[in-house]
């Protein structure tokens, strides 16, 4: 048996992230949110994102009450490289692998992020994972349009200093000066999700 763990929503700007988690034999799927406040200042520059992904993932280990002996497929984002670590020292490096994910488990994690953020009254883009760059432009001018929903925006990435819209999330005071804030992850990480197929 195999227990496949996907993630959603990673290089979008809208909400958290969807980590899901899909047991192909039994077609049993669970997710849980991993908060938006882990992509925004402080915590995002802490990369406390990684501990909480990993928490997210055990727990929902838990709740699929994972067998003896089966399999664990993770996804290669980097999301999960905390997770995977923790997962081997628990159940041995033979059992979990590292993989793309396709298929059922990717869709149905999708949908549920989909459904997240269409509860916040967003309606994203069709095809949008084709569109990656649109897809953030609608939602930025979404936020624009409704700014009581900016504590749903992932504002700890680097590059959005260069929006007004979310030039104050970067900007911390010390004493009278004002300087950038600045991520430690790599940028080639922020725009998308290794995962998900485009």
């Amino acid at each position: 048996m195999t227990i496949t763990i996907d993630d959603a929503g990673v290089g979008d700007l809208l909400f958290g992230v969807i980590i899901g988690a899909f047991r192909e034999e039994t077609q049993e799927f669970r997710y849980e949110v991993l908060d938006v406040k882990y992509f925004r200042s402080p915590r995002f520059h802490q990369k406390e994102y990684l501990k909480q992904a990993s928490s997210v993932v055990f727990h929902l280990l838990d709740k699929l009450r994972i067998k003896t002996e089966e399999l664990i497929h993770i996804c290669k984002g980097y999301i999960f490289d905390e997770a995977v670590q923790n997962l081997k020292r628990r159940y041995g490096d033979n059992r979990i692998r590292r993989v793309k994910v396709m298929g059922e488990p990717q869709r149905l994690t999708e949908m549920a992020y989909l459904d997240e953020i269409r509860n916040l009254g967003y309606e994203p883009l069709r095809k949008r994972d084709g569109n990656r760059a649109g897809s953030f432009f609608h939602m930025m001018n979404w936020l624009k349009e409704n700014p009581d929903k900016l504590k749903y925006a992932k504002t700890g990435w680097p590059r959005l200093s260069r929006y007004r819209l979310f030039r104050p999330y970067h900007q911390v005071r010390s004493g009278k000066n004002r300087k950038c804030a600045r991520a430690q992850i790599p940028i080639e990480n922020e725009g998308g999700n290794s995962c998900r197929l485009t």
